[in-house]
């Protein structure tokens, strides 16, 4: 993920901010002012790295945009722009060219993740625009001097404007209207109950369309494998289809994958087996609960939130992030997204009906931008490294969504575990994607996946710093989002000291939830008002590993390790961007 910076209106385009988002783009810095009006790139060069440097512009460069994104259908749109000149070969190099052309509404046509700043020089306009579900982050913000700022990130821009706030997925601001307005309306937006038959066949053609157009790249790339169902499933059809693709031809089809947990982990096991189902060449990491507890502060410092579950899930995939780069990876592959989609979390077993559920989908796909895409997003890019999420492709989220919801309910009678639909779809007898137990392993949360003994860990840690007397006035200390557990408080200390503005309180969610379900679902088991924590070993009589058997905590200090084979890069890359 690149790193943008947009001043706008302003006498100042503010160097300093622009170093605070260098982590986010180490490969070419750019800045384009035109009067009082400032475009800025951090650079992470995942598709022609020799020419695509940013700001772009068209021909005459009366139009300038700056890109974090990646545009999948590029090819296709470039071939509609007959009467247009390209300076590179960037994927993002249509966005100037199609708004020559279609003004405004072309937002649209785009598939892809982005989040760009678009500047037309001729009337001083420009337009803001987000992709559909928020993969990539974005903040806008408003200056005392009437200055807009809009940034990939908050600590962009915090501490000069007056107010500011997480930019709205799937909506574009435009100057002219000095409104925002959603681009995004998709049929499933509106919560109705969808109708559409399950057809195995067509959900997996689907999905496999959103992994293979990702494979995109022109840098050495990777799949993150924990050995759950998402992330196995994205492993297995990235493995059958790379040898195709360009990627391919220039890094080999051996794929790559990469797993962290603490040692003994239930996702360590699994994913060594999928591995080796599937020939890839694997890297495990492994961290202790001393190295998570480290990196908490820069963790929240990084992916600027306060929420629970967000900090407990981010923290090994920092730390994992941090060994990726260094085996000289850009890119990898997630698998994001799912769990919202198919009602994957173990909470969804007590969902009353249908129309309940389908509606908890929606909700759950609607805040993906605030929790899951904000982690995977952020907890990568503090390391100069791209997360791909193919389950938010925006075509595969149309076909899913439009499912009759009757097909995701779980029915343990029947045999039907959570996500039963994706399961079902990918349970091929002639040429099996994956071993059938990894097929039908049980929903683990990522922060729980790692190690049970990690949430464990750090709740114990978080106890050690907050006293009974700070929680006894923790509604006055933050009366916003109060905290209501010592590893709540904890964080939030840690997030006040680098955000204390009450905007930066004000982009983080709240609310009643367990085992991650927003609040309106807790209503589902009386009982769970009594235990509300977002992991999945809160949803009582459903995970095989509740809380009342606990894993004994392991805390012992030393430093993360790693169990992994040599990634041979080839050649070409040492004179490239590696």
């Amino acid at each position: 993920m690149c790193g943008i910076l947009a001043v706008l209106g302003c006498s100042d385009d503010s160097q300093a901010k622009r170093n605070r988002l260098k982590h986010r783009g180490p490969d070419w810095s750019g800045l384009h002012q035109h009067g009082d009006c400032y475009l800025a790139h951090q650079r992470l060069a995942i598709i022609d790295p020799a020419s695509g440097d940013q700001p772009l512009f068209n021909e005459d460069k009366s139009v300038a945009v700056t890109v974090n994104g990646e545009i999948y259908n590029h090819e296709e749109l470039r071939k509609k722009l007959t009467n247009h000149k390209f300076r590179t070969g960037s994927d993002c190099d249509v966005i100037a060219h199609l708004y020559e052309e279609y003004g405004e509404g072309f937002v649209d046509m785009l598939d892809g993740i982005f989040s760009f700043v678009l500047l037309d020089t001729r009337d001083n306009s420009y337009i803001v625009a987000r992709d559909a579900i928020g993969v990539t982050s974005l903040y806008i913000g408003w200056g005392l001097d009437g200055s807009v700022w809009i940034a990939s990130e908050m600590k962009g821009l915090n501490d000069d404007c007056e107010h500011f706030e997480s930019f709205p997925p799937g909506h574009l601001y435009s100057s002219k209207s000095a409104g925002f307005r959603r681009w995004y309306n998709p049929p499933w937006f509106s919560e109705a109950i969808p109708s559409v038959p399950y057809d195995p066949l067509v959900l997996r053609r689907a999905f496999e369309n959103a992994v293979i157009k990702r494979l995109m790249t022109d840098v050495p790339f990777g799949v993150l494998l924990s050995g759950g169902l998402d992330s196995s499933l994205v492993a297995s059809i990235t493995a059958r289809y790379l040898a195709g693709t360009k990627a391919a031809k220039q890094w080999g089809s051996q794929l790559h994958s990469f797993c962290v947990g603490l040692e003994g982990s239930p996702d360590l096991k699994a994913a060594r087996e999928v591995a080796d189902y599937l020939g890839t060449v694997h890297h495990e990491f492994h961290f202790i609960v001393q190295d998570g507890i480290d990196a908490i502060e820069d963790v929240i410092y990084h992916v600027e939130t306060y929420d629970v579950t967000t900090i407990r899930a981010s923290a090994p995939m920092f730390l994992m992030s941090r060994k990726i780069k260094s085996v000289g990876v850009k890119m990898v592959m997630s698998g994001e997204g799912s769990d919202e989609i198919f009602g994957g979390y173990l909470y969804f077993h007590k969902a009353p009906n249908k129309e309940e559920l389908h509606q908890e989908t929606c909700r759950k796909i609607k805040a993906l931008h605030q929790y899951d895409c904000l982690r995977a997003n952020k907890a990568t890019s503090a390391w100069g490294l791209e997360a791909r999420v193919p389950f938010l492709d925006k075509e595969f989220i149309n076909v899913a969504m439009s499912v009759d919801p009757e097909s995701k309910m779980i029915k343990k009678d029947e045999g039907r575990i959570e996500k039963w639909i994706l399961r079902k779809a990918f349970d091929d007898e002639n040429h099996p994607y994956l071993p059938k137990h990894i097929l039908y392993r049980q929903k683990e949360q990522f922060s729980d996946g790692v190690g049970y003994s990690w949430i464990d860990g750090i709740k114990a840690h978080a106890a050690e710093h907050v006293t009974e007397k700070m929680m006894l006035n923790a509604s006055h200390i933050y009366p916003h989002n109060t905290p209501t557990t010592k590893e709540a408080y904890y964080y939030r200390m840690i997030f006040e000291r680098f955000f204390p503005q009450n905007s930066a309180r004000l982009t983080v969610p709240g609310g009643a939830s367990v085992a991650c379900s927003t609040a309106k679902a807790v209503e589902w088991d009386a009982t769970w008002k009594n235990n509300l924590d977002p992991s999945g070993r809160a949803a009582l009589g459903v995970h095989v590993s509740a809380y009342d058997a606990e894993t004994p905590l392991s805390n012992k200090p030393s430093k993360i390790i790693d169990s992994i084979p040599t990634m041979e890069i080839p050649e070409v890359a040492i004179h490239g961007d590696i």
